[in-house]
């Protein structure tokens, strides 16, 4: 389901504050503030993914050729 990009923010952002509610050991009470996006904050509280977010976001095979050994290794020292 295609939302537009306020409504996505809202859901994400009543996900994340679902999170943090179950981690402050709040009820599972939808707050009357996040009602218009309630079940973005069940699913943070419940601990389930956000709406298309289930899908595990792949790393192309461009992006595979472009990053070798040496662009991901450890930062060299200065000598200075």
């Amino acid at each position: 389901m295609a939302l537009a990009k306020k409504d996505q923010e809202r859901i994400t952002y009543a996900w994340m504050y679902g999170v943090q509610a179950r981690k402050d050991g709040k009820e599972r009470v939808v707050p009357e503030v996040w009602y218009e996006s309630a079940d973005g904050w069940l699913q943070g509280f419940d601990g389930e993914p956000i709406i298309g977010a289930d899908k595990a976001r792949l790393v192309g095979d461009q992006m595979e050729a472009e990053i070798d050994e040496t662009g991901v290794s450890e930062p060299r020292q200065s000598t200075s």
